[in-house]
């Protein structure tokens, strides 16, 4: 069914869902159903999704990391698949490429393993780059695939290597990203990868103006079919 929203309804929503209001007082605010504006925000974050930057090069930071509830909160039958923590956890894991200028691709992963992590690499980083990671096992291909790889140990304590090799631009998104999702007080995992959607395309654009990112998110909209 055709949402039927007017430029001016879509750019009022837009403005309050920027602001990082939640649906109901968007829906307030713009006199609007509240199933509509749920609607109108799952066509947003789905334009969010496809506004990615096409590879990266240059300085490249790869890591995975876990989301999902608090572990003393989970059912036992969940429990009992795996760790608290870590690889191998029962929490959906996540894999993340940044640039060192401040862009970042994330994407929900079935595994972190090398016949899932490095395919990513080779489609989103461009053949000769440097690629820094941790020590995990899937990540050591990456020179054999064409990369400069560089290593940060942390398993010894290592944040960053003395050559100057970290990972700590990532780490800084991964806690953005757990916080923000951990302020909307748990989302269900079927509607994860829009909201990590969401949460890469605020980041990517931090250092634009509200009026620019609103002005962004209008014209993608229409370019929707």
């Amino acid at each position: 069914m055709p949402l039927r929203l007017t430029p001016r309804q879509w750019g009022k929503i837009l403005r309050w869902f920027l602001l990082g209001l939640p649906s109901a007082r968007i829906a307030a605010q713009t006199g609007l159903e509240r199933r509509r504006v749920l609607r109108g925000l799952r066509r947003v974050r789905r334009a969010m999704a496809r506004d990615l930057p096409p590879s990266f090069s240059g300085r490249i930071e790869v890591d995975e990391t876990y989301l999902g509830g608090q572990w003393k909160n989970k059912r036992q039958a969940v429990r009992a698949r795996g760790t608290k923590r870590g690889r191998g956890t029962s929490k959906t894991p996540v894999f993340g490429i940044l640039c060192r200028d401040g862009q970042v691709w994330a994407q929900i992963v079935p595994d972190v393993e090398a016949r899932t992590l490095l395919p990513l690499i080779r489609r989103r980083v461009t053949r000769g780059s440097t690629i820094f990671s941790d020590t995990w096992k899937s990540y050591t291909g990456i020179a054999a695939k064409g990369y400069v790889h560089r290593l940060v140990e942390h398993g010894k304590g290592e944040y960053v290597a003395a050559d100057g090799a970290h990972i700590n631009g990532l780490e800084g998104f991964w806690g953005y990203l757990k916080r923000r999702l951990a302020a909307k007080g748990g989302i269900r995992r079927d509607r994860l990868p829009l909201y990590l959607a969401e949460y890469v395309w605020r980041y990517n654009h931090r250092h634009r103006s509200l009026h620019q990112q609103r002005k962004r998110l209008l014209k993608l909209l229409a370019l929707q079919p």
